[in-house]
């Protein structure tokens, strides 16, 4: 049995923590992870019933929940066919990523930063990765110095991708000397890739 210690961590590392433990079981075996929130408990147990393992879910006390994943050797803990609540299917070759804000979503603005990054870090675990990340306006600051998303979009990057950043908006917001990754773009380039990507994922 591998134990996982997942309290305190946000959406989607319990997922990714217990992708990765089922994988070092080798085919078979029993997965305990511990997590302090009902909704981590939920996408965990969506996970395993998506993959067809046997899972039960325990609550331990205030702010504390066991889920126990049994797994048989079926289908890999990577398989394409793999989808859970913290993750969109993975996107194929020509999709692009475009990130206009620093927060992800309407309403509460830690929050929303809080799912932005959350987001990012999703995408460094996808079985495939988008082709392009694209940042601008708001989102421009993603890729500069003091960024909180700074080194899952650097990992992004070093794995293939390519990450752009609107030149106007890093000028308007004086963050021109603090990009940390990737490369300067203009709007026409924007505007062409936008106009070209297969698929376009805008958090």
């Amino acid at each position: 049995m591998i134990q996982v210690n997942a309290l305190g961590d946000a959406c989607p590392i319990p997922v990714v923590k217990t992708k990765n433990a089922i994988k070092e079981l080798g085919g078979s075996g029993v997965v305990e992870t511990l997590v302090d929130n009902e909704i981590a408990v939920q996408n965990l147990t969506k996970m395993a019933d998506q993959k067809g393992y046997d899972v039960k879910s325990e609550k331990l006390g205030e702010g504390r929940f066991k889920v126990v994943m049994t797994v048989d050797g079926g289908t890999p803990a990577d398989s394409p066919e793999e989808k859970t609540a913290c993750f969109a299917p993975a996107p194929g070759r020509g999709t692009l990523v475009a990130v206009s804000s620093s927060q992800m979503g309407e309403g509460s603005e830690e929050l929303g930063r809080t799912l932005l990054k959350g987001f990012l870090y999703a995408l460094t675990q996808l079985d495939e990765l988008p082709q392009t990340l694209l940042f601008y306006n708001g989102g421009a600051a993603m890729t500069c110095e003091g960024s909180p998303a700074l080194e899952d979009i650097k990992s992004l990057e070093a794995q293939g991708v390519e990450v752009l950043t609107c030149g106007t908006c890093l000028n308007f917001y004086g963050l021109t000397d603090k990009l940390r990754v990737g490369e300067v773009t203009n709007m026409y380039t924007i505007a062409e890739k936008l106009a070209g990507a297969g698929h376009i994922i805008k958090p």
